[in-house]
């Protein structure tokens, strides 16, 4: 157990008593425990593996290369539909991490034994996700729009560009871009601070 994850299992939370038991599974497994996006990472060799996460509804473990995992049982959820590579296992009871034990474990050593064969999760690229109109015109129109756009990561401009396509009505995409352009150059994604 590592002290610095300790405060998420502290936490006055309708979930805390399922945190700790997915945490002790996990230990069980000999994964290691860090802190990592303000939720418990457990990892094999520096490689992230799987992670403990709450919602309003339900409490998770999330598994990093999950779409890998054979998912025998059918339990794996896509948490929506632009996540490539994580998939979810999710309780909205506590009993059912009990009753779940042994499959638990089944996956996590499964997800252990992706991380040691060192497979890779073809992701799709920048290029593949639809790119709005709204956006193309400022990439065509503003230089300085354009090389700011071009630095941020693959993550953070596929970020912007769902962020962006969302709304329905073209005004509404062309102000997220406009209050979107200071973070852009600053190198941010659309939801960091």
């Amino acid at each position: 157990m590592n002290p610095k994850v300790d405060f998420f299992f502290e936490k006055d939370t309708p979930w805390q008593s399922a945190y700790k038991q997915l945490r002790k599974i996990i230990l069980d497994c000999g994964l290691i425990e860090e802190l990592k996006w303000g939720v418990p990472c457990y990892t094999h060799n520096g490689k992230n593996v799987v992670l403990i996460h709450g919602f309003k509804d339900y409490s998770a473990l999330l598994f990093h290369k999950g779409v890998l995992l054979k998912d025998t049982e059918g339990i794996l959820v896509q948490q929506t539909e632009n996540v490539q590579s994580a998939r979810q296992i999710r309780f909205t009871r506590e009993a059912q991490i009990q009753e779940m034990e042994s499959t638990l474990k089944t996956y996590l050593y499964e997800a252990v034994e992706v991380e040691k064969a060192g497979l890779q999760v073809k992701l799709k690229k920048t290029s593949e996700f639809d790119m709005p109109e709204e956006l193309q015109t400022k990439l065509d129109t503003d230089t300085e729009f354009k090389t700011a756009f071009e630095a941020l990561t693959p993550g953070r401009q596929r970020g912007y560009m769902l962020y962006f396509s969302q709304p329905k009505q073209s005004k509404t995409r062309i102000s997220r871009i406009e209050k979107s352009f200071p973070k852009i150059l600053d190198g941010k994604g659309y939801n960091e601070r």
